[in-house]
């Protein structure tokens, strides 16, 4: 078998000679077409370290992050990289264009991506409809994670009823439904991590998440991705916010805002969320101070800036239960998954 780091070798340069969202526009379209004639094997297959978190089975603690694939057009070529769950979204209510072009940015010396995407997605019916008609959910192939936001016109103090309408929408087709209010690039979407902003919103998605439990006689967990910009008190703030409304999860983190790391790079002073390397020591600081405060009652989910296994297994000795990869994807390509879930497999094997 070719071996997929061979194969991204020989695509990377291609891929990273184009702007760096038509590289996307080509690259996931292209995964697509081959699986559906039979190549997806090619990029390789899926190790075997299962376990249980939320409730759920996972097959390994390997998963796509958010936001590669927003409107879950790509389910069944992504899955063939040998996740233990893709998570895809972030979906809105309604379709909206996002943030006006150039709006990702490469930061190859900092192995670093900047974005201002803004949600850009074709909204939560169309969403749903590429779900649903994936191999991936009609085969239950593996886990799949929802992951829902709000319009970027909706305003803020009417954002809860933007959640709530996705949610009821994403709820029969998801393994997990995750609440993003973490995305820099929607304005104030931040916001709502305060405290009664946070309470309000837990509050109000428990009531439908048990309402929807009872209608559809299934549990679906809900997590809460959260920022890496926050301090030690907000993360115990968020951390008693998601115990006291039984929250299922938490991911950390989501992109940062700060430039420290990329500073005087081409690039380093775009607006939108930085990822890569940056952001993996700002993360693993809330994955710690999160398990600090929640020990074992709520897993933790592990993103930001892994490009190796020996990376995501920091990730899990901080306190995460499960990863997320997305930017070391597209610097390292799917070999990553590989190195990940096999260095992830030698440490559950030793404890």
């Amino acid at each position: 078998m070719i071996s997929p780091s061979f194969l991204y070798t020989l695509a990377r340069p291609i891929l990273f000679s184009m702007e760096p969202e038509k590289a996307h526009h080509f690259a996931l379209p292209a995964l697509q077409a081959m699986t559906g004639l039979g190549l997806g094997k090619l990029t390789g297959s899926r190790i075997d370290d299962p376990r249980e978190v939320m409730g759920i089975r996972f097959p390994n603690a390997v998963g796509l992050a958010a936001g590669l694939d927003k409107d879950g057009a790509y389910i069944d070529g992504l899955a063939t990289m040998g996740f233990g769950f893709i998570e895809v979204g972030t979906v809105t209510p309604r379709a909206q264009p996002g943030n006006p072009l150039p709006r990702m940015f490469r930061l190859p010396q900092a192995d670093a991506i900047i974005n201002r995407m803004g949600f850009n997605n074709g909204g939560v019916d169309a969403f749903v409809r590429n779900v649903q008609s994936s191999r991936y959910y009609q085969e239950k192939q593996g886990v799949l994670g929802l992951n829902i936001g709000k319009n970027a016109d909706t305003p803020i103090e009417r954002a809860a009823d933007d959640y709530l309408h996705c949610l009821e929408k994403v709820y029969p087709y998801a393994d997990y439904v995750t609440v993003n209010i973490s995305s820099p690039n929607t304005k104030n979407l931040r916001q709502l991590q305060g405290a009664s902003e946070l309470d309000d919103l837990l509050s109000r998605l428990k009531q439908a998440q048990l309402r929807l439990a009872d209608q559809h006689k299934n549990y679906v967990p809900v997590t809460l991705k959260i920022a890496p910009d926050i301090d030690s008190e907000q993360i115990k703030n968020i951390a008693d916010a998601l115990l006291r409304h039984g929250i299922d999860g938490v991911i950390a983190t989501n992109t940062t805002i700060t430039r420290d790391a990329v500073a005087g790079l081409p690039h380093g002073e775009e607006t939108g969320g930085l990822s890569g390397k940056p952001v993996f020591e700002l993360s693993n600081r809330v994955v710690r101070g999160l398990k600090q405060e929640l020990g074992n009652a709520i897993p933790i989910i592990g993103a930001g800036g892994i490009f190796s296994g020996d990376d995501a297994i920091t990730k899990m000795e901080a306190g995460a239960s499960l990863v997320q990869v997305y930017s070391g994807l597209i610097y390292q390509g799917p070999g990553l998954v590989r190195d990940c879930a096999t260095a992830l497999r030698r440490l559950h094997q030793s404890r």
